[in-house]
């Protein structure tokens, strides 16, 4: 890890520099924040849709109406429905990036949170994925619309693009990645708000960014 804090330009660079592996690598930034992740009303998640997306699709399912299910997957959902789908997961079945969830049947959806709350997929209004609108749901994540949460050492990370991406639109997903996150600031989180950034690719050390 690089030890002094370099302007970003430097640092996609940098990232961009390190030797290529047999894939492209995924690039991931990192803010650490000035919140106390114990306190709820300090929490910071949501998801965003960056401007040149993730170089990522994403498998989407959809809890929905029945009636409605035929919209999400002209938009790209991998499985819709209700009952079957809550019955598919349920038996076992898992081969899914993100779950969209009509408020409608929340209800039913609950069930599943023992399977899929510790997997990080049970759909939730604060991260955009209980919507009334889920079929521009169920397209956006396709996308690669990206969702983040803090941990408990107060740190928020996402993926930002890959290693091929040009520079410029590296600089412009991490500046857009940042920016979001400084719109969703908590009220009552006192002091420096974002007090470390840095950056890494999948496999490469990571880069301190001076803020």
């Amino acid at each position: 890890m690089s030890k002094e804090p370099i302007p970003l330009a430097e640092a996609v660079e940098k990232i961009k520099s390190f030797k290529s592996v047999k894939f492209d690598q995924s690039v991931e930034c990192v803010l650490h924040l000035g919140i106390d992740p114990k306190q709820a009303d300090q929490i910071v998640r949501g998801s965003i849709s960056l401007p040149h997306g993730i170089g990522k699709q994403k498998k989407v399912v959809a809890f929905c109406e029945d009636s409605a299910a035929e919209a999400a997957k002209k938009a790209g959902a991998i499985e819709a429905g209700c009952d079957e789908l809550i019955k598919k997961i349920s038996d076992g079945w898992s081969d899914f990036d993100v779950a969209i969830a009509s408020p409608k049947v929340m209800g039913k959806v609950g069930k599943l949170g023992r399977v899929l709350g510790p997997a990080g997929k049970m759909p939730s209004p604060k991260n955009g994925t209980v919507t009334e609108d889920v079929a521009t749901a169920v397209a956006e994540f396709a996308a690669g619309k990206v969702e983040f949460k803090n941990d408990a050492g107060s740190n928020v990370h996402a993926v930002v693009g890959k290693q091929s991406f040009e520079k410029e639109k590296l600089m412009e997903n991490i500046e857009a990645f940042v920016s979001h996150i400084k719109k969703i600031k908590p009220s009552s989180a006192k002091g420096t708000y974002i007090k470390k950034m840095c950056i890494s690719a999948t496999m490469s050390p990571s880069v301190m960014v001076s803020m």
